[in-house]
């Protein structure tokens, strides 16, 4: 992979760490900024330090001022609800415990490993499946990648590697090209996917040399990104993923069905048809990973089928993403059956 210099990416990159560091840390700073009254969002949980909340401001850019319902609020406000304990929901629902076998390595699947090239996010989504996962016995240095990345050389069956955290793209763009060409060397690896939200809540984490090193990785590479609803597609966002689209990076998103945020047909069509506009094509449909802290945001089964059927009947099949759930223990998404409803 050849060397990019810093010379014609410093700003930005340096821009979007800039922002990030300059995030809401405060549920009341966050609802000043909306202008929405604390002392009347009783629900609200104004400290929260197990998990507290984290917002960039071009994510809170795009929230509606004045709306204690707004749908990218929604995901992002603690409530007094996550500190209910209720039977089903744990603090490891996918039982990823079992499944790290490695510091930094997640194989739940064959053929495609798990590397939590990060340990944080640049936004604390309230419905995480990972909030409660062990990130301190799981960091990994740039100088313990060689370690990680021996476990993947050693299996020749894995062809596909995931960067994965928390968030990869926290990564500053020197330290993501030392792993993307660590990767480059192992054989028998074919393919390279990151899963990300940063671009979404950040758009100018997606800098020129980030563009580059995708480009140049003898890796095919895709990027699987969450958006949940719309709203989150900005002009910026559409900008900073152009980049990315001439880079040849395939540009995929993946869902969770939200209670209030998203489980409206026409939110999820609109969200489809405004995706594919930013071409970016709809993957998966999650149904909520039942992880201690979440369970307010969980639909049924049921109401998700009715759904998932209204956007077959309304939207070509290409723009209909498949509705899964993610079983402890089974060695792929399951597809929910829509026969049996």
């Amino acid at each position: 992979m050849p060397i990019i210099t810093r010379s014609a990416v410093s700003v930005e990159r340096d821009d979007w760490r800039q922002i990030l560091a300059q995030a809401f840390r405060s549920a009341g700073d966050l609802l000043d900024y909306l202008g929405l009254a604390a002392d009347r969002l009783p629900q609200v949980l104004t400290e929260f330090r197990d998990f507290p909340l984290l917002v960039p401001q071009p994510y809170a850019s795009l929230m509606e001022p004045g709306n204690p319902a707004d749908p990218l609020l929604l995901q992002v406000l603690p409530l007094r609800d996550e500190l209910l304990p209720v039977p089903g929901f744990s603090s490891d629902p996918l039982e990823e415990a079992g499944a790290n076998p490695d510091r930094g390595i997640i194989h739940k699947y064959h053929g495609r490993v798990l590397l939590l090239a990060a340990s944080g996010c640049a936004v604390n989504c309230r419905y995480c499946f990972r909030r409660h996962f062990p990130y301190a016995d799981n960091r990994v240095s740039r100088a313990q990648w060689q370690q990680a990345l021996d476990y993947i050389r050693n299996d020749t069956s894995i062809t596909e590697v995931i960067l994965s955290g928390g968030d990869p793209l926290l990564l500053q763009d020197d330290a993501l090209q030392e792993l993307v060409s660590l990767c480059d060397a192992i054989p028998q690896l074919k393919r390279l996917r990151i899963h990300t939200r940063l671009p979404v809540v950040i758009p100018q984490r997606v800098t020129p040399q980030l563009a580059q090193i995708l480009k140049h990785s003898r890796l095919t590479t895709s990027m699987v990104l969450h958006i949940n609803h719309a709203r989150e597609l900005s002009p910026a966002l559409h900008s900073s993923l152009s980049t990315l689209r001439e880079a040849g990076v395939t540009l995929l998103n993946q869902s969770v069905l939200l209670k209030n945020v998203n489980n409206d047909f026409r939110v999820l069509s609109e969200l489809s048809e405004s995706l594919f506009e930013f071409g970016i094509l709809p993957y998966y449909l999650h149904l909520l990973d039942r992880v201690s802290g979440a369970h307010h945001f969980e639909i049924s089964e049921a109401e998700a089928v009715k759904l998932h059927r209204e956007l077959l009947a309304g939207l070509p099949g290409y723009l209909v993403p498949r509705l899964v759930r993610e079983i402890a223990g089974l060695p792929n998404k399951a597809p929910i059956n829509l026969d049996r409803q």
